[in-house]
Parts: structure tokens; sequence; C-alpha cells
């Protein structure tokens, strides 16, 4: 049997979770009519200190349907370049929504309040209008790494002056959270919307929550529906995110500890290059030349592991809930014995 180490989203439901989807209660939820849905995004509202959320089958759809109700066409979003909305959403809003994208080249996928300010547009007839800006915690193509609240308050304080909107892609926000000890309602107040993911780290099959205040979030269930998003007895895969919240938050201390041992056994193998500092749960690394992604991914997998391509010469390791330490012994085994062969 294989070890995936693709993504996290490759986890399945404990029986514990099962139990739970099998047992929900569930309604119409395109008429507000599913008990465990809703019970879902007021739990997921709560959290954050937000009037209300919305249940998506994807991040992406939560981030595009944010995009879609913060901005109007001819506005723009200012991110990170390295940001899933602009690398991973297929363009999206530009298709959905009608924006321009404006890129900063941040650190690790984080950017500051100095970069963001820079690239606010004057108030020109022929230049987009800046309207959102989107942060990304983690940051995926980062290396994982996070912000602290230390380093969104003068974000959010340039927002508040600038009349920015601020969004959060908290993907796997968790991830960061069990290492700051920061808590989830802190995060809330600094942010006009916030996405979360349920089916990365905290191991459900399906769904993301869009969470913000009544009004936005009244907005934003037009835009799920004509987006495709409106599920109907979804109270089965609702009843696996709130059992994943209340249960499988902690856990993601381990995900990101061996996430920590894979980097260290990387950094002292001569064919690796370098490594990206492991903050959480993704392990980013480059090879030393002639070595390719290509090459490195058929080694592991001929050795039963199995690896992403993130870039010619980049390979991306992630840990998640079905990757046990009996797993990762045998991964840093096979490491360790790769037989690297010059071309």
């Amino acid at each position: 049997m294989s070890i995936n180490l693709i993504s996290d989203t490759v986890t399945k439901p404990t029986p514990a979770m099962l139990q739970a989807m099998f047992a929900a209660e569930v309604g119409d939820d395109v008429f507000n009519d599913d008990p465990t849905v809703n019970a879902l995004q007021a739990k997921a509202a709560d959290l954050f200190g937000k009037e209300a959320a919305l249940f998506c089958p994807s991040g992406t759809m939560t981030n595009q349907i944010a995009i879609r109700t913060h901005c109007g066409q001819l506005d723009e979003v200012i991110c990170d370049h390295y940001s899933h909305i602009f690398q991973y959403e297929t363009g999206g809003y530009a298709a959905n929504s009608g924006v321009a994208i404006n890129l900063i080249a941040g650190t690790n996928g984080k950017i500051t309040a100095p970069q963001i300010e820079a690239a606010i547009k004057p108030n020109y007839d022929w230049l987009p209008a800046s309207r959102l800006v989107v942060l990304e915690n983690t940051a995926n193509k980062g290396g994982g790494s996070y912000y602290t609240i230390g380093e969104i308050k003068p974000i959010r304080e340039l927002c508040k002056a600038r009349g920015l909107i601020l969004h959060l892609d908290g993907a796997r926000l968790f991830n960061a959270l069990v290492e700051t000890g920061e808590s989830t309602h802190d995060w809330g107040q600094e942010f006009d919307s916030i996405s979360i993911c349920l089916s990365k780290g905290l191991g459900a099959p399906v769904g993301s929550l869009l969470i913000g205040n009544q009004d936005f979030i009244a907005k934003a269930r037009r835009f799920r529906k004509v987006m495709g998003g409106g599920m109907r007895q979804a109270g089965y895969l609702a009843a696996a995110g709130i059992f994943a919240l209340e249960n499988q938050v902690e856990r993601l201390k381990d995900d990101n500890r061996r996430a920590r041992v894979l980097g260290e056994t990387l950094r002292q193998l001569n064919w690796v290059a370098d490594v990206r500092p492991v903050q959480t749960n993704i392990v980013i690394f480059d090879l030393e030349p002639p070595l390719t992604a290509a090459d490195l991914l058929k080694k592991l997998t001929e050795n039963g592991v199995m690896a992403a391509a993130f870039g010619p010469a980049t390979v991306r390791l992630v840990t998640h809930l079905d990757f046990t330490e009996e797993m990762l012994a045998t991964v840093l085994s096979v490491l360790k014995n790769l037989d690297i062969s010059p071309k």
C-alpha cells in the first residue's frame, strides 16, 4: 500500500465520523431547511464571533463567492503572488467576478501592510479600483507559513483607513492556530470574511465554510446558488464538518510535528538543495541538479511513497490525518536510502 503525501485532501473519514454522518438529521438546504447544515453554520459563525456562515462544497467556491460578493466589475483584488486564488482557482476572479488582480511578491506567501499600501491604485479612470485584500493562512505555496495576529493587525488598520475589505483564505488556518495558540474569535475580529476548509487537515470528505455578517452571507447565498453550490440533503456532509471541528483540531499538532521531522531529514540529504521553512504540515524542497521532480517522484513511487511536483525541480509533501507515526518512519527510511544516481 502506498503512503500518500500528495495533499491533506486525500484523507478518508474515520469510523466515528462516518457514524456521525449516517446519524445526521437532514432536510433541504436550498430552502434553509437542513438542521445539520444550519447547526454547522451556526457553530462556525460562533467560533469566529461572526453573525453567519455558509456551507459550500469547496474552498475555491467560498473564496470565489467572497470575491464576487465583496467586489464589482472593474474592481481589483490585492494578494500575494503565491495566493491560492491566483494560482489554483482557474482565474475565477476574472471569470466569475470580472475583477483584476494585483500581485505582491511577499515572503513565503505573506505580505505586509507597507507592501499593500504601495499596491493600492490611485483613483484614475484608466485603473481598476483597489477593493479587496486577500490573505492566505497558512500559505500553501509558501510552504505552510503562517501569519500571527500581530502581523495581521497593521494590515487590518490599513484596510480600515483606506476603505479596503479584508478576506481570509483560511483553508489551513487551524494548522497555524495550534502552533500559535491564538483564538478563532480573535482572528474573526480582524477580517470582514473568512473561509475555512473542512476537507484538508480536519479530515472531512467535503466542504468549506464562508463566514461573515448577516448581510454578506445573505448575498453570498445567492452567488452560491448561481455557481451551482446549492445542495439538498447536505446535512450528511455537514455532520462530518461538525465532527471535524469538535474532534480533529488539536491533533493537527501531530501533522505539523511530523512535517518538521521530514524537513529535518531532507536537509541532511545531499540531493536536496533547499528546504523551505517548515512551520505547519507542508514540506516544500528543491532538488540539486540534474535531479528533477519527475525523477524523484518516480523513485518515490517505486518505494511506495506518493508526493507532488511543485515545479521542475521542486517537490511538496503534506502530512495529514491518515499519515501515522509508523508511516513517518517508513518514509524517513525511504528518503535516507533512496538511490539517487546521476543521469
